[in-house]
């Protein structure tokens, strides 16, 4: 009777051991052999990339907007373009307009052909422009890239994980669903990387490609504003609002004339 107890026993300390799911990522890798592997470090790649490049484009992007704003503030206050581009941050997009524009009417004034200002100066101002927003979209390609490719690397992956769990499957001679659902829905775990690395790089991509048209709307209006005030020697420029004057509090008068009364 002991003895019996005893085999039993030590028949169900393997079952419970069984009964743990000894599937995961690990053991896709580990079963995969070199392929995922190779498709896992892929993914892995794609994913610090993209966000390391949204994260220092939105920082990008950040610091351009707000020096928008400090341009819309105070650049126009100031009685010349140089002393207003002089007051701008060195590396700033808008300063960088407003140099290429005095470096385009000193360059027309020495122009043997004659040459509209006007064309000359737009010109330049547009090639200006033009330069800064290729900046800004440096990098959104491979976000783009990203998200079209890493969910085809992912069932590529899951394809291979397939026919090697299908071979085993074969070779072992059983086909019972718990013996396919395990390794099958194993390898289906390089399809979910392949959508978590894409589905990020999509929607940093539409994000970002959005901020920079509002960016471009914003240098662009900035460099109309410059060629305006450049060929017309200042006479023209965009009216500056300044802050309301604090209203007056006649309650306050009203309370010192009773006093005095």
């Amino acid at each position: 009777m002991f003895i019996q107890f005893a085999a039993a026993a030590a028949g169900a300390a393997p079952a419970a051991h069984a009964g743990e799911n000894p599937y995961g990522l690990m053991a896709a890798l580990e079963q995969g052999g070199t392929i995922a592997w190779a498709v896992f470090l892929i993914l892995c790649a794609m994913s610090v990339f993209s966000f390391y490049i949204m994260f220092t484009k939105l920082f990008e992007q950040q610091k351009i907007i707000n020096q928008s704003k400090r341009v819309r503030s105070s650049f126009w206050n100031n009685p010349s373009l140089k002393e207003g581009a002089a007051k701008l941050e060195k590396n700033s997009a808008y300063k960088q307009i407003v140099d290429d524009g005095l470096i385009a009417m000193d360059q027309h004034n020495k122009l043997t052909d004659p040459v509209e200002a006007h064309d000359w100066l737009h010109g330049s101002l547009q090639r200006s422009q033009n330069a800064i927003n290729s900046k800004l979209g440096t990098g959104l390609a491979f976000l783009a890239t990203v998200g079209a490719t890493a969910p085809f690397i992912g069932l590529f992956g899951t394809v291979i994980g397939i026919y090697r769990a299908l071979i085993k499957i074969g070779a072992s001679g059983q086909a019972s669903i718990d013996v396919v659902a395990g390794p099958v829905g194993e390898a289906l775990i390089m399809t979910a990387l392949g959508l978590a690395v894409a589905v990020p790089a999509v929607l940093a991509y539409n994000w970002l490609q959005r901020r920079n048209k509002s960016i471009a709307e914003d240098l662009a209006a900035f460099s109309n504003d410059v060629h305006g005030y450049m060929v017309s020697n200042g006479a023209v420029k965009p009216a500056v609002v300044g802050r309301p004057a604090p209203a007056a509090k006649p309650a306050t008068a009203t309370a010192g004339a009773a006093t005095k009364a």
